[in-house]
C-alpha cells in the first residue's frame, strides 16, 4: 500500500498527460518542449538542490564505484544485444542508453518511506555517479546515434555545454568546499527541482501508447537493465560482505528501472522517442512489482 502511495502522484500525472494528448489538448511537440524545460531548468535545479545537502562520507566512497562498474557493464552488453537484435540506428541509440541509465530516482520515495535521511544519503551517494555519466558519458552516446553523429565539433559542444554535468560538479565542489548559497537561491533551487519529476511523467503521457513497440527489444532493455544489473549489485554485495542498509541500496540501485532521462536524449537527440516511452512506461510497470515484493521480503 505505501508503494501505491508514494507512486500514486507520478502515475497521476502521466495519465493526465496521455488524457490530455487524446483530448487534442497536447500533441507531440508539447513533449519536447516539456523535455527541455527539464534539461535546461528543472534538472540541474534538482541536482544542486540534491547535491549542495547531501552528506559526502568517505567510507561509503565503494559505491560510485560500483555504479561505475554497472553502467559500464550495461554499455557493453546492450551494444552486443542491439547488433544481435539488428535494430534500426535511432532505436538503438535509445536501447543502449535506456539500459545505461539507472532510475533511483524512482527508488527515491521508497528509499526514504523504508529508511529515512540515512537510506536517501546512501542512495544518494550510488546515484551521483550516475547523474554524471549520464549527462557526460551516455549523453554523448545520445548525440552520436542522433542527427550529429558525424560532427565532432556539435557532439563536444553539446557536451560541455550540458547544464545538468555542470551542476553535478560544481554543486560537489561546492559541498566539499563547504560553499553555502543565499537562502533564496536555495530555495528558488528547491522550487524548480520539485518540477522535474511531474514534467518528465507529463510527456511520458504525452507519448505514452499502451501497445507495447517492439516487444523483444523492449523486454529485453528490462531484462538488461533490471535482471543482470542485479546480478553484478548481488556479485557486488557478497564479495565485499555488504549488510543491512548498504546491501539495499546496492541491490536496489543496480537494478533500477530504466531511467526517466532516457525520454529527454532522445527527444533531444532525436532518436526513437516512441520506443523510449515504451522502454520507460514498461520498465517502470516492472519496477512497480519488482520494488513491493522487494522491500516486502527485506524490510
Amino acid at each position: 500500500m505505501d508503494i501505491l502511495i508514494n507512486l500514486g502522484p507520478a502515475i497521476l500525472i502521466a495519465l493526465i498527460g496521455f488524457f490530455l494528448k487524446q483530448t487534442g489538448v497536447f500533441k507531440r511537440e508539447n513533449g519536447d518542449f516539456l523535455l527541455l524545460l527539464v534539461f535546461y531548468v528543472s534538472l540541474p535545479a534538482m541536482i544542486f538542490d540534491s547535491f549542495l545537502n547531501i552528506q559526502l562520507d568517505l567510507k561509503f566512497i565503494f559505491l560510485p564505484v560500483i555504479t561505475i562498474v554497472v553502467i559500464s557493464s550495461m554499455y557493453f552488453i546492450s551494444l552486443i544485444a542491439s547488433r544481435l537484435l539488428n535494430l534500426p540506428r535511432r532505436t538503438a541509440g535509445t536501447f543502449i542508453i535506456g539500459t545505461m541509465i539507472l532510475n533511483n530516482g524512482f527508488l527515491f520515495p521508497f528509499i526514504y518511506a523504508m529508511y529515512g535521511d540515512e537510506g536517501m544519503a546512501r542512495i544518494l551517494l550510488f546515484d551521483f555517479m550516475n547523474g554524471f555519466l549520464a549527462f557526460s558519458w551516455v549523453y554523448f552516446i545520445a548525440c552520436r546515434y542522433g542527427d550529429n553523429e558525424n560532427n565532432r565539433k556539435i557532439l563536444l559542444k553539446k557536451l560541455l555545454l550540458a547544464p545538468p554535468a555542470w551542476s553535478i560538479i560544481i554543486s560537489i565542489a561546492m559541498n566539499l568546499l563547504g560553499i553555502k548559497l543565499p537562502v533564496v537561491i536555495t530555495n528558488t533551487f528547491a522550487i524548480l527541482g520539485e518540477m522535474t519529476i511531474p514534467l518528465i511523467m507529463l510527456a511520458l503521457g504525452i507519448y505514452f501508447s499502451p501497445r507495447l513497440i517492439r516487444p523483444v527489444p523492449v523486454l529485453t532493455a528490462i531484462f538488461i537493465r533490471m535482471g543482470i544489473g542485479f546480478v553484478i549489485g548481488y556479485t557486488f554485495s557478497e564479495a565485499l560482505e555488504l549488510e543491512g542498509l548498504t546491501r539495499t541500496v546496492v541491490l536496489l540501485g543496480s537494478s533500477a528501472p530504466i531511467g526517466f532521462n532516457t525520454l529527454t536524449f532522445a527527444s533531444l537527440e532525436k532518436l526513437d522517442k516512441e520506443f523510449a516511452a515504451s522502454l520507460l512506461s514498461f520498465s517502470i510497470l516492472a519496477g512497480i512489482i519488482y520494488v513491493s515484493i522487494f522491500l516486502a521480503l527485506t524490510g
